[in-house]
């Protein structure tokens, strides 16, 4: 998506060249690919553990780090998994996605108009809204000391980024339309 706005407000004229049809295909496959390939080596580890005591993780579904709390096992191959793991398919996708936006944010500060300013930066608004309640809440889980982990805060941030945010991801990309604005105004304000 960050890839898209790019094109659309840096290279607006030869977008239908660059966004061709095999090109969003193999965006799409490539994300789905990499999302499913990135839990084979954790479902593969974890499958290794040996469980002792309770087997009721404290969390709304299987997250791992809650696993790896039930576990007797050693977890430093998990660990070790994970700083690997960790640069490839959480930092990068999110630099890629800042490197996408800092050249947006150059290309709409170059438009003179304060009109053609406001429409480039609606474009891409509501695609960095989501990004950043994203990640905002991904860091909040794992960038925290351990020191600060408690499962219950564990359990919030996770609901959000998991069921919050897919859910506000329609909201918030159709509020842009002007047909919903107007329809959404007309239902506040009606008397």
């Amino acid at each position: 998506m960050a890839y898209d706005r790019y094109v659309a407000i840096c290279k607006p004229l030869h977008y239908s060249l660059i966004m061709s049809k095999r090109i969003c295909i193999s965006l799409v496959a490539a994300s789905w690919i990499s999302g499913c390939l990135d839990e084979i080596p954790v479902v593969v580890i974890i499958s290794q553990f040996s469980f002792c005591g309770s087997n009721e993780i404290n969390h709304f579904y299987c997250d791992p780090s809650a696993l790896l709390k039930l576990s007797c096992s050693g977890t430093r191959n998990f660990e070790i998994l994970m700083l690997s793991e960790g640069p490839f398919l959480a930092v990068l996708p999110f630099l890629l996605t800042l490197s996408s936006y800092i050249f947006i944010i150059r290309a709409i500060l170059t438009i003179r108009s304060a009109a053609g300013k406001h429409k480039a930066f609606s474009t891409c608004s509501s695609h960095l809204t989501v990004v950043l309640l994203f990640y905002g809440t991904v860091l909040c889980i794992y960038m925290r000391p351990n020191s600060m982990h408690s499962p219950e805060t564990d359990k919030i941030f996770s609901l959000l980024y998991t069921v919050l945010i897919p859910m506000l991801n329609p909201i918030i990309y159709t509020l842009r339309n002007q047909e919903v604005q107007k329809a959404l105004k007309n239902l506040i304000f009606r008397k």
